[in-house]
């Protein structure tokens, strides 16, 4: 294997850069804006206690005026933050991404009175406003879902600190950033690789065990090294979410977090209870791999070595068409869309580059393009990885188009079923077209890859949360030593004795995941996933319905809760099932893998 490279951003084709200047034409552009935003906010502000009094069209008027703000706000974050995250260096960048962030806090301490004073003006009077004014009629989910969660909201005075906190609290997981992103260094491969953020997964996928396990064991060492930091940040990132929860009047944290979307506590009980029902298929393909691999035991390291004799190599154009082909069941449209986001608006910033921030991500908002960062390095995890941001962003640009401000987003816990979906519908084009036995295993390798992070790190950090979550409510110790231990023996459990178990560095996993900073996000990649694969099957086998289905459940925001709007597009998760058929999916490959190996 030849030694990864980091791409100069000055040196690349501007084609394979985000389009920052479709956002702000430059920098100077964004102060400008900075400072406009600065001098509206007070004037937002200044509509305190003045909703009762003007009826359905005053409110009209401070709604529009105040989601139109949200917009320039979050594009300002927006720029900002991915300034930062392409070059972690960027000292300007960084300041410009505080900045922002501190505008965040001041729009939403400056706006906090809202909900309290639509709470007081009370649900018939709003309804009756509605009457009167057709243009509020949009607004009356939202209404209903104010009332719904009328008990956790506080006064004015508190909701206006609940809101000022914000910059304070994001804190934490900058501080987590920064030191993985930026300041922290990483030993080079045995071969001497360097061993980066953007580098370490496709050293970790390296034919030599000696060069995978040395970078394996220099990036976690690195993590380890500055363990008590990184625990210090994460515990305080968890206790942020425990005084959210006390201060609105939650007994747990999970249950502040779950009540947000109404996601009934059953569906994150359900899916862990799965899991762990279903731990023994994991073991059975450490076995199937380990035999693969023709090791006599297996290391962590060699979760992602190839198994293939020949690896694809997958140019990022070629990776946009195959993706973009897979995806014409669902309509010309969404597959033109994406070509042109792709090659034409320049929606990606593609290669990996000196000070680029660690993995993947797809953001934006309503009134600009979607924007993905990658880590693309021309094989089928990468093109996976692309197709995969490129479920989010078709999921924001169908919901963008069609919903009002009010809506154009979505909860986290139908954010990972598009961006699976994605990745199931290639992999199932792929799997038809491309029949050689290598590629084939290669196929399963890049879909054991998705599946071991969404169906086994993901639920096993969960466990995690739940647990230290507990803990710190309990006003237990929530140290280094606390966190790599219960880390460790998690993973443990999951290896079931197929797998050697360092737990020292398999016990430092939870530091390496920002993901943990989103109080109970990470369960909902296990459900995200098991609801792509109960939408794709119907589509695949040519329901066009279903693929209608598919389209309006993309285009549906946040205008329903998001548990009813999968349960309309036919992914039902108030019960097990549609985890169990994911399950069944990971057998299958297993069962594949084991027969294409044994040959």
């Amino acid at each position: 294997m030849s030694e990864t490279k980091l791409f100069e951003r000055s040196k690349l084709d501007k084609k394979y850069l985000w389009n920052a200047e479709s956002v702000f034409f430059d920098r100077a552009a964004w102060r400008t804006e900075l400072e406009a935003i600065k001098a509206d906010i007070p004037v937002l502000g200044a509509r305190a206690g003045t909703l009762a009094g003007g009826g359905g069209t005053a409110l009209l008027s401070f709604l529009e005026a105040m989601l139109a703000l949200v917009e320039r706000a979050t594009r300002l974050y927006i720029y900002a933050s991915m300034a930062q995250a392409v070059d972690t260096g960027d000292v300007e960048a960084q300041g410009m991404n505080g900045q922002a962030a501190g505008i965040i806090g001041q729009f939403m301490g400056a706006v906090a009175f809202l909900e309290p004073e639509l709470l007081a003006i009370g649900k018939p009077t709003l309804e009756s406003w509605a009457k009167a004014e057709p243009r509020l009629d949009i607004y009356l989910h939202y209404v209903e879902n104010l009332f719904r969660k009328q008990e956790h909201v506080r006064s004015s005075e508190v909701e206006e600190v609940l809101g000022l906190v914000f910059d304070v609290f994001q804190s934490a997981e900058n501080t987590h950033d920064m030191l993985i992103d930026a300041d922290m260094k990483f030993k080079p491969a045995s071969d001497g690789s360097e061993v980066a953020q953007g580098t370490v997964e496709k050293l970790l996928g390296s034919e030599d065990r000696e060069i995978r396990r040395s970078a394996w064991r220099s990036y976690c060492d690195s993590h380890i090294e500055h363990e008590n930091t990184l625990a210090a940040a994460l515990a305080t990132a968890m206790k942020r979410d425990v005084f959210y929860a006390r201060s609105r009047r939650f007994g747990t944290a999970i249950e502040a977090a779950l009540f947000e979307n109404n996601i009934p506590r059953k569906v994150f009980d359900s899916t862990i209870d799965t899991f762990k029902k279903n731990l023994p298929v994991w073991q059975r393909y450490w076995k199937v791999r380990r035999k693969a691999l023709g090791v006599e035991k297996l290391e962590h390291c060699d979760i992602w070595a190839p198994i293939a004799k020949v690896q694809p190599v997958v140019p990022y154009e070629k990776a946009v068409e195959w993706i973009a082909t897979a995806l014409e069941p669902i309509g010309k449209d969404y597959a033109d869309s994406l070509r042109r986001g792709c090659l034409e608006q320049r929606w990606v910033d593609v290669y990996p580059t000196v000070g680029k921030s660690s993995g993947a991500f797809s953001t934006g908002c309503k009134g600009m393009f979607p924007v993905i960062k990658m880590q693309y390095v021309d094989d089928l995890f990468s093109m996976s990885t692309l197709a995969h941001e490129l479920g989010h962003s078709m999921h924001s640009w169908h919901t963008w188009k069609r919903q009002p401000s009010v809506y154009s987003d979505y909860s986290i816990f139908v954010a990972e079923v598009a961006s699976n979906f994605n990745q199931a519908m290639v992999r199932a084009s792929l799997f038809e077209r491309e029949k050689d036995t290598q590629f084939q295993i290669a196929l399963i390798e890049e879909a054991m890859d998705n599946i071991h992070r969404y169906f086994f790190i993901m639920p096993t950090l969960a466990r995690f949360e739940l647990e230290m979550h507990t803990r710190i409510e309990q006003g237990k110790a929530a140290t280094a030593q606390a966190m790599n231990e219960l880390m460790a023996d998690l993973f443990t459990e999951g290896y079931g004795g197929e797998m050697e178990v360092d737990r020292h560095r398999e016990g430092s996993t939870w530091a390496q995941f920002s993901h943990l900073y989103m109080n109970y996000y990470v369960f909902q990649y296990t459900t995200g996933i098991s609801a792509a694969h109960a939408l794709t099957g119907p589509i695949l086998a040519g329901d066009t319905a279903a693929a209608g289905r598919y389209i309006d459940f993309l285009s549906a925001g946040s205008s329903d809760y998001p548990v009813d709007v999968l349960r309309k597009a036919g992914a039902d998760l108030r019960g097990p099932e549609a985890i169990e058929k994911t399950f069944e999916v990971l057998s299958g490959l297993v069962d594949r893998l084991e027969k294409l190996t044994a040959k």
